[in-house]
């Protein structure tokens, strides 16, 4: 499988991912100080010219780690800020728009019950015992607030706010505020941002041109 990535980091390092083969889940990809090309801790012995690599809109921290950068689906305008760490190793889509804040972890895989039941025959196994893996879902201008955990195979909604340190598992609805641990429906974003509209108009337009696409 090909898949195409775009992504953007800091200012001194900015690189646009393309056209990837798929790796194995162990694949890794650390942000860093030391990276000089991203292509280069994508793809091991990668040899792509640098003249392939273009600007990209959006941006993700030199600090924050990408596992299994080829199995991340991200849209444009996505900010991710320092200290976060992004596993698409089972697959991974963060929509347009979405801002992750620091400090966040968003998973798509879990070993917590494979460590105990495959003991030493965990380490080198392809597929071992009790292995977790699930695709997880972050949908369009969705907030994700310092120090939450997005589980396995959750499916967070578009236009939701995930405030600081919440843990969430399972569906969230679109336009919902979830806060706790287990996170909870606590609000509605659409009952937040519906005064300030309408003291200002002239924003509505950029609004509803995401909030109202089907």
């Amino acid at each position: 499988m090909v898949v195409s990535v775009s992504l953007s980091v800091g200012a001194a390092d900015r690189h646009t991912l393309t056209s990837v083969p798929q790796q194995s889940r162990a694949s890794t990809f650390g942000f860093g100080p030391a990276s000089d090309s991203l292509v280069s801790g994508f793809v091991p012995g990668s040899s792509r010219p640098k003249s392939e690599l273009h600007p990209a809109s959006g941006s993700i921290s030199s600090a924050t780690r990408i596992e299994s950068p080829e199995l991340l689906d991200i849209g444009d305008h996505v900010y991710i800020g320092p200290f976060n760490l992004i596993d698409a190793s089972g697959g991974l889509a963060i929509g347009e728009g979405c801002q992750l804040t620091t400090h966040c972890v968003l998973l798509t895989h879990s070993s917590h019950q494979a460590l105990r039941l495959a003991g030493r025959s965990y380490w080198g196994a392809s597929d071992p015992p009790g292995y977790v893996r699930h695709a997880t879902h972050i949908g369009e201008y969705t907030f994700i607030g310092p120090h939450s955990v997005v589980a396995p195979g959750s499916r967070i909604g578009r236009g939701v706010l995930v405030r600081a340190f919440s843990y969430v598992d399972g569906d969230v609805p679109d336009f919902a505020i979830v806060a706790g641990q287990p996170a909870q429906v606590v609000g509605d974003t659409r009952e937040a941002d519906r005064e300030w509209l309408e003291s200002n108009a002239a924003a509505r337009a950029d609004y509803d041109a995401w909030a109202r696409r089907p």
